[in-house]
């Protein structure tokens, strides 16, 4: 089975409206030249507001998944027939929070909602506080299937965190799909590139990372297939950057490397049943 991915590496401004309107060339983009059958946007994609924003203007700007921005990306998926990826800030349901989701969206290729996950682990590192306006998520992913396999899902900075791409693996995902916002900084392009190549081959699976690209963040989107290959790989620009991903790959990486099947999780601490937390 073979599936035609694009991702839309493109950079978001602090205005929806244009953000979406750059989604839609996107995606006729995409499928025009590329026969894309998913397109995968960034992490926040529907808005970005560039740090010490006040927090009102974020939560104003927030939206529900029955909002206008989710509608628009619905209609755009059907009309083109796509499956489409993408993050956005969600409205918390207490109305008197002041602070949002970091909330990727899944739409199908008829324009039904088919997931949605809310970030669970928040970028308070090299000198940035995401939680001071991001509310956490309280669960991980649960990989959806598809017509072209199961996918995983999670977000930017969880790629350091290896028991999120593992419990995606023990849920059968084939591919985990990465929307993201990695900022640029010293050494941060090569955690990057490590990052996303070793949960790939760690899982035996493959990884869509779709980074957002502007002064602020680094670009250069990957694919990675079950071995750790590059498969793909995007510029510092905007780009459309297409993959077609055959996942018959899987079974032949695994059958020459069982890594996963080897695992004995009584010695890690590790909780038998998947459905629950990996480690204690």
């Amino acid at each position: 089975m073979k599936v035609r991915v694009v991702m839309a590496q493109l950079e978001s401004t602090s205005d929806k409206h244009i953000n979406y309107e750059k989604a839609v060339t996107a995606v006729q983009g995409a499928v025009r030249d590329h026969f894309a059958q998913m397109v995968v946007f960034p992490e926040i994609f529907m808005s970005f507001f560039p740090a010490h924003t006040p927090r009102h203007v974020i939560v104003d700007d927030a939206e529900t998944l029955e909002g206008p921005f989710v509608a628009g990306m619905r209609k755009l998926a059907a009309e083109n027939g796509v499956w489409l990826i993408f993050g956005m800030k969600e409205l918390v349901d207490e109305r008197s929070a002041d602070r949002v989701y970091n909330t990727v969206v899944i739409v199908d290729s008829g324009g039904s909602i088919a997931g949605a996950y809310r970030k669970t682990h928040l970028y308070d590192a090299f000198g940035l506080k995401e939680s001071d306006t991001i509310m956490p998520g309280d669960r991980l992913f649960e990989p959806i299937q598809t017509p072209f396999g199961k996918l995983g899902l999670f977000v930017c900075y969880e790629l350091r965190f290896p028991e999120i791409a593992r419990y995606q693996a023990a849920k059968g995902a084939d591919i985990i799909i990465v929307p993201s916002g990695w900022v640029r900084g010293p050494m941060k392009e090569r955690h990057w590139s490590h990052l996303i190549t070793v949960r790939a081959l760690e899982n035996t699976v493959f990884m869509v990372a779709c980074n957002q690209v502007s002064d602020f963040y680094s670009g250069q989107s990957l694919v990675a297939d079950p071995m750790g290959v590059l498969m793909a790989a995007g510029p510092e620009t905007e780009a459309l950057i297409p993959c077609e991903i055959d996942l018959s790959r899987i079974g032949s990486v695994r059958s020459k490397l069982p890594s996963y099947e080897q695992r004995r999780p009584e010695l890690y601490e590790a909780i038998s049943d998947p459905g629950r937390s990996i480690y204690r």
